[in-house]
Order: C-alpha cells, then sequence, then structure tokens
C-alpha cells in the first residue's frame, strides 16, 4: 500500500521544495510566487484522503513536514542581504503552521466525507488555509512574539499602512497575511475541478 501512495509523497515534496523556493521571488506588493504553490498541498492531502484515506493521507502529511524542515535547515544556511534567509521564526512558523493545517485538513475531510463530493475537500481546505495563514504570519512577524527570536529585526513587518494599500491602517504583515489568505481561498474553489478529476482516476485504478 506505501507504494500505491508513493506518488502522493513526491506530490506533497515536490509542492514543499518549490514553494520554499518561490517564497523567494516576489509577485506584486503583497505576495510572493510562492503563494500560488502552496495552497496545491491541500490539494495532495484531500486526494490522498479520499483514495485512501486518512492513515495515508497523514503520512503524505508527515512526509511533506519533514521535506520541510529540511528546506528550513538548508534556508538558515544561505545568507541573503539582510541575513540568513530562513530565519528561527519564519522556521517554527512555517513547521507549525503546516503540521497542523494539514492535520486539522484530514480531521475535517474524514467528518464530511460521506457528504456531497465538494464538501470534504471544500470546507477542510478553507478552514486549514485560514489557520495556516493565521500561524504563520502571527508566529513569523507579530510584534507580540518578539521573544521567539529577539536578534531577528522585524521591524519592517510592523510598518503601520493602509490594509493592501487602500484599507484601513493595519501593520505591514496583516495585509500580507490577507493578501496570501484570499489567494488559498480563491485556490480552494478553483481546486475543486482537479481533485474531481484526479480521484476519479486514482479510484478507477485502485479498484
Amino acid at each position: 500500500m506505501t507504494r500505491s501512495y508513493l506518488p502522493g509523497i513526491l506530490a506533497m515534496a515536490a509542492v514543499v521544495v518549490a514553494s520554499n523556493i518561490l517564497v523567494q521571488f516576489l509577485f506584486g506588493q503583497w505576495l510572493t510566487w510562492g503563494a500560488f504553490t502552496y495552497p496545491i498541498a491541500f490539494l495532495v492531502t484531500d486526494v490522498m484522503n479520499r483514495v485512501y484515506g486518512s492513515g495515508p493521507a497523514r503520512r503524505v502529511v508527515l512526509a511533506g513536514f519533514a521535506v520541510g524542515v529540511v528546506c528550513s535547515l538548508i534556508g538558515t544556511q544561505i545568507m541573503g542581504e539582510f541575513g540568513p534567509l530562513v530565519t528561527l521564526r519564519i522556521a517554527i512558523g512555517s513547521g507549525l503552521a503546516f503540521l497542523t493545517a494539514q492535520l486539522l485538513d484530514v480531521a475535517i475531510f474524514s467528518a464530511l466525507r460521506e457528504g456531497k463530493w465538494w464538501r470534504a475537500p471544500l470546507a477542510s481546505t478553507l478552514v486549514g488555509s485560514s489557520l495556516d495563514t493565521a500561524l504563520f504570519f502571527t508566529i513569523a512577524f507579530s510584534g507580540a512574539l518578539t521573544w521567539l527570536e529577539p536578534g531577528n529585526d522585524i521591524s519592517w513587518a510592523g510598518e503601520v499602512l493602509p490594509l493592501l494599500g487602500a484599507g484601513p491602517l493595519a501593520p505591514l504583515w496583516v495585509s500580507l497575511a490577507v493578501a496570501d489568505w484570499l489567494v488559498k481561498l480563491s485556490l480552494a474553489l478553483l481546486a475543486l475541478i482537479p481533485f474531481r478529476i484526479i480521484v476519479a482516476r486514482l479510484s478507477a485504478k485502485v479498484a
């Protein structure tokens, strides 16, 4: 059985690696290219859950978490213009957000799996994505958590600006989080199409 869902593990690993690389490149003012690849992790988890069950889905999540830890360790050793590409806070935020959100995704999907086909992947991804965004940006950039890494200057993230350039005043990191969250919500809806197609093909092979 492990061999049968190995493609899921490889797909999750590819998403995590790609996202860790693409997050270094900006897309506009509020996003990075990684914001468009990372949500695919929820698609991978949901497909595995639907076809193979919650147990294999959790194993795929743990594999992705392990790959993410390795990427973070490598990132801490690569120096950019303003220091290491991955700081301790970013590493903690990324790992904790990924693991918590993905496991919650698995739990919600499993609870709703007997309903209409779209309900489980949509609800689990929306809730998981929201938690992922809240955890990562709060841990990585909130001024209230500077004690996690006192030597890391994240004052730039606390600069007060109009939300997304047009809304009420808020710290910059909040605008980054909202933009990221909106992309995740949009992709959660779009992902229903490939989810339906991939599940149908994999289910036929398993059967």
